[in-house]
């Protein structure tokens, strides 16, 4: 008889009670592996590919795409005995509770057997790599021991994308690293036009077809057609779409609210010149050290910020109302707010103020770009201690943030423009910003919070003073 398992959704991550079903990557009559990437789900906080602690053939998808699927629920059955006498696809689907008695199976009695989702039985899938190009993925749920098998390795620095190929196509040649940026990216190298030696795809040819696409994007859905309103429902008359509250957005909306009416905001605001700081910037970017890396103002900003948290440490703290006491946070995880097609995220860069100024730029630009293709991961949202919001990036000269929930103060950095401004006494075109502190009044006064804004104020007019301070 055939041994079945039955995968049942995992916590990706800080508690979390459910998940949506995005998109699998299997079908019904697919051979897998153990830690092959099944399922691709979407949490309160992150995007994240599951593997499957199993090897065998799938039998049954327990669960559909779109589909809000509790913690604990089956979602996934696997036959992993196949090489044993298998019952037909059909005779599983109708004995539902035919399910393996093996200890090690991931079954609950508590739980309802569900029904199963007809779907088309497809031919074996090729070989899947071991890990998501995002890193993103969650394994070993159940794994048996000695289950694993390693996986080939591709020697090869230019190798076919794309997996099999038809006989009259030509492999597309990239290197590993840009074939790995494409995947992190989304983007299928054979619609990207290669600019390299013999019809190599380069990093840059990626990047290109990334803004490329993102342009022709916007200018092919009109306001009222955007991609985010198609799980909507559209009102008869056309002039409404109503899209469920989920995910990212339903957790964003919940934390705002709760900090808004739980932390007593203060905001305080200062307007610099920061035309050293544009200076500096335009001398790393040619300095070859940091050739590897984007340099931005925001590098700079969280720099000083960094140095404003180790002149007063007191502001890096959180209140904990339960036990009536404030909890002082001798590390500072620095938070980046980033918008993204599903909601605000805030990742943060664990132990920021251990960080050189390129490791700091490094950190910066992987969160940053993790964030915008939608591959943050519950851990690198967790336990931030300090925030920066830069809606200058929008064009926004200023605003009054709200505190990412547990944090004591996010700064909101604003739009640098050209200016009259006076310097050395007298009126000269400087470059100019302002900045705006927001903190929770029972961690941090007024004076506090006036002394840390100023210290960001300092290195970034000038940054030298960054060095005194180090």
């Amino acid at each position: 008889m055939p041994t079945f398992e039955q995968f049942n959704l995992p916590d990706a991550g800080e508690g979390l009670t459910e998940a949506d079903i995005v998109t699998w990557h299997i079908a019904v009559g697919d051979t897998i592996e153990v830690n092959q990437a099944i399922v691709e789900i979407e949490t309160a906080k992150s995007l994240v590919e599951l593997p499957s602690p199993f090897s065998g053939v799938v039998t049954r998808l327990l669960v559909e795409v779109g589909d809000t699927v509790e913690v604990g629920a089956p979602i996934l059955e696997v036959d992993v005995d196949p090489d044993g006498p298998a019952a037909p696809v059909a005779e599983a689907d109708a004995g539902a509770a035919d399910v393996s008695e093996d200890p090690v199976a991931v079954t609950a009695s508590s739980v309802p057997e569900p029904t199963a989702i007809p779907v088309p039985a497809a031919a074996p899938a090729p070989d899947a790599p071991a890990e998501s190009a995002s890193g993103a993925v969650l394994v070993g749920y159940g794994v048996k021991a000695g289950s694993a098998k390693r996986r080939p390795r591709v020697s090869d620095a230019l190798d076919p994308v794309g997996g099999e190929q038809d006989a009259h196509e030509y492999p597309v040649l990239a290197k590993p690293p840009v074939r790995k940026l494409a995947k992190e990216l989304g983007v299928d190298l054979t619609t990207v036009t290669p600019s390299g030696p013999g019809g190599l795809v380069t990093r840059e040819d990626v990047e290109l077809h990334v803004k490329a696409t993102a342009a022709q994007t916007l200018a092919t859905y009109p306001e009222d057609e955007q991609p985010w309103l198609e799980a909507g429902t559209t009102a008869t008359d056309g002039r409404s779409t109503r899209v469920a509250v989920k995910s990212v957005r339903k957790r964003t909306a919940e934390a705002m609210v709760h900090s808004a009416f739980s932390a007593p905001h203060v905001t305080e605001f200062l307007t610099v010149d920061v035309t050293e700081t544009m200076n500096l910037v335009k001398r790393l970017k040619q300095d070859r050290d940091f050739a590897d890396v984007r340099v931005t103002p925001l590098l700079i900003v969280a720099k000083a910020l960094l140095l404003a948290v180790r002149r007063h440490p007191e502001v890096n703290a959180s209140w904990d109302d339960a036990a009536q006491e404030i909890v002082y946070k001798h590390y500072v995880n620095l938070g980046i707010a980033a918008s993204t097609p599903r909601g605000l995220v805030v990742p943060n860069i664990k132990d920021a103020h251990r960080l050189p100024l390129h490791a700091l730029a490094i950190e910066l630009q992987e969160l940053t770009a993790a964030a915008r293709n939608g591959r943050t991961t519950p851990a690198a949202m967790s336990d931030g201690t300090i925030t920066i919001t830069n809606v200058g990036a929008l064009g926004i000269d200023t605003g009054t943030p709200i505190l990412n929930p547990g944090e004591a103060a996010i700064l909101a950095f604003g739009s640098i423009r050209q200016q009259p401004w006076v310097h050395e006494g007298e009126i000269q075109i400087r470059w100019v910003t302002q900045l705006a502190l927001s903190f929770d009044h029972r961690l941090v006064d007024g004076e506090l919070g006036a002394r840390v804004l100023a210290d960001v104020g300092r290195v970034m007019n000038d940054p030298s003073q960054g060095l005194v301070w180090a």
